[in-house]
């Protein structure tokens, strides 16, 4: 475990001097540094590695571009009113742009329409609210990465066999569905993860998927839903988690049974994810750029109030990560995007 551990820190300190060399430059002679602009981000939830990376990409372009950050998150993904009253008070507060990652697509949609109808410029970050008030969406694309995840785990079951998924839900629909079930009332990367893994699953006989669960923001309670999946299917072959919190539970609970009977494709890359990696708890992982992400909004949030166009979409990818590249340099900064 030490040696794990120390061979963990030695990739991060390789990471750091690539990043921040990467990262901070001077600022573009279009932009202007000498006033200073209220910007506040709303996202998900304030705690966990991915929402920390954020936040770190935000912080260093807020202040690279002479920005006072404001950084809002409710306690739990789920709670849609909490962060509806957030949009709120930014409104209430003047903020010059809001950036905004939405747990649910439509239940965010009218408070975005009355920002913008209060002359303030809303960028959806990491997951899409339905409201055509948007300015620009940054993030990654969700129904890519599910096919991206199912393409790998029906590799590593040779086309055949039972499977599960842990997914994410922001609503009260929580615990498990049939395997034909939607979501309409959630967050939008939720759903579209699911049917991007659906679709490509679909094009193999051979392989089912048994049962989909849903998870709200609680490592806890994915933990305990990958243990009743388990029960109910013991032929079990894979299993597919589409966010943090789903993967980390779900991977604990794998690790705990000793065995690499169950193959287990997770998403993005905390700490403890890169040790079942490298265990074999986890065969593969598909991680996003957090730190770009939140580089990114706070970038183009400036660009707006400077009345520069922005693109009405950004898409800052994701990458499938094993054991075989998590060492490559350019894989490295991803996953360590750590700054001075």
């Amino acid at each position: 475990m030490r040696r794990r551990r120390l061979w963990l820190v030695v990739l991060a300190g390789v990471a750091v001097s690539l990043l921040v060399t990467s990262c901070f430059q001077s600022s573009p002679d279009y932009i202007n540094t000498s006033k200073t602009r209220n910007i506040h981000m709303i996202v998900k939830m304030g705690r966990g590695d991915y929402w920390n990376t954020v936040k770190l990409g935000a912080e260093a372009a807020a202040r690279e571009f002479n920005v006072k950050l404001t950084f809002k998150a409710p306690d739990s993904e789920s709670d849609i009113n909490e962060q509806i009253g957030m949009v709120e008070d930014s409104i209430k507060q003047k903020a010059d742009v809001i950036i905004l990652a939405a747990s649910s697509y439509m239940g965010l949609a009218q408070v975005v329409d009355r920002a913008a109808y209060s002359r303030i410029p809303v960028i959806s970050l990491d997951a899409e609210v339905g409201s055509a008030k948007v300015k620009s969406y940054i993030g990654s694309n969700g129904y890519k990465a599910g096919q991206r995840s199912a393409e790998r785990l029906i590799q590593l079951l040779d086309g055949y066999g039972e499977i599960g998924i842990i997914n994410f839900t922001n609503t009260a629909l929580n615990g498990e569905t049939a395997a034909t079930g939607v979501i309409d009332y959630g967050a939008r990367d939720a759903d579209e993860r699911e049917k991007g893994f659906l679709n490509y699953v679909a094009r193999y006989p051979d392989v089912h998927v048994v049962q989909i669960s849903y998870t709200s923001s609680s490592t806890a309670e994915a933990e305990e839903l990958t243990r009743l999946m388990l029960l109910k299917h013991p032929d079990l072959r894979g299993i597919v988690t589409l966010n943090e919190t789903a993967s980390q539970g779900a991977g604990k609970v794998i690790q705990s049974l000793g065995t690499n009977r169950i193959k287990m494709v997770a998403f993005d890359s905390s700490p403890s994810m890169l040790e079942m990696l490298q265990d074999g708890t986890v065969q593969a992982t598909v991680i996003q750029n957090p730190f770009s992400n939140g580089y990114l909004a706070v970038k183009h949030a400036v660009e707006i109030v400077e009345g520069i166009k922005v693109p009405e979409r950004v898409d800052t990818g994701t990458k499938l990560i094993d054991l075989e590249n998590m060492l490559w340099p350019e894989n490295q900064k991803l996953l360590f995007p750590f700054v001075k």
